[in-house]
């Protein structure tokens, strides 16, 4: 797990180097489309399977949520700093857990309420509405965390009729017809250079993927979820070292409340299917 948050950091801080000079759209579209390479082998791993025509249903409407979601990430990497994005970035499993109590049916409790407003608060202790200026890229970021949580609530109820292997596969391939149309109505000219960073961002992204599969496998979520906090700490320590950028006490801050909420709502859930496991067991 702490391999997978370095990379996914060094993901970010390779959008971060390639700047706006290729749109967002684009930039997206040419991170999943290389992506390919690293998940087309997948497809003889899952050749056997035969999901219904509602689950290639969820595919697609996951698909388009999770494209929207990564063109305003990319978009918002170009406009905030590098820890604002990763802090804003935790806001997702809060969004995840307030959906799948409208949409799943699922009870909120009071603890996991109180720790969805503490997540809140945190947010606001980051943008402090009037008193800085905030941009689209704040905006952006957040309407990004909504699209990820409404994906991964998608992912949940796929993976119940598809191995993670085949959600994992559907997901890269629908992203990248989904951005297509996007990136093509914005296309510029793209470098040599900036198709390899584009293949190392690509590289990373898979490899980060695998690694904390491999890490959710191995352990308990009570031991990975809480690491996952260590990608804010190099967050701020890459934007301060690579990009100059000042290290924001009050993002911190307000990330770190995002950050122990999420911790708090992961162990509640697990330690709530452990409660019922045992019952089913009595």
């Amino acid at each position: 797990m702490v391999v997978a948050g370095l990379l996914f950091v060094g993901l970010t801080a390779g959008v971060k180097h390639m700047g706006s000079g290729i749109p967002a759209a684009q930039s997206a579209f040419l991170r999943y489309f290389l992506g390919l390479i690293f998940v087309l082998p997948m497809l003889f791993v899952v050749r056997n399977e035969r999901p219904s025509l509602r689950v290639w249903g969820f595919f697609g409407l996951r698909g388009l949520m999770h494209t929207f979601g990564v063109i305003l990430w990319f978009y918002a990497m170009t406009r905030i700093p590098l820890a604002e994005v990763s802090a804003m970035g935790y806001m997702s499993p809060v969004f995840i857990s307030i959906g799948a109590a409208v949409f799943l049916g699922e009870r909120l409790r009071m603890r996991r309420l109180a720790a969805v407003a503490v997540a809140i608060i945190g947010a606001m202790v980051i943008l402090r509405p009037g008193l800085r200026e905030l941009n689209d890229g704040h905006i952006a970021m957040l309407f990004t965390s909504i699209f990820f949580a409404l994906s991964y609530m998608m992912a949940k109820r796929t993976s119940r009729d598809a191995s993670p292997t085949m959600v994992v596969t559907m997901l890269s391939i629908t992203v990248t017809i989904g951005l297509a149309p996007f990136a093509f109505a914005v296309w510029v000219p793209v470098s040599g250079a900036e198709l390899l960073w584009l293949l190392m961002i690509a590289g990373f992204a898979t490899a980060g993927h695998y690694c904390m599969t491999f890490a959710f496998a191995a352990a308990p979520i009570t031991v990975t979820q809480p690491v996952t906090a260590l990608q804010l700490v190099w967050a701020v320590s890459l934007g301060a070292l690579l990009f100059a950028e000042p290290v924001d006490l009050w993002v911190v801050a307000g990330g770190a409340l995002i950050v122990l909420a999420v911790v708090f709502i992961a162990l509640r859930e697990h330690q709530v299917k452990l409660a019922e496991a045992r019952e089913v067991m009595i």
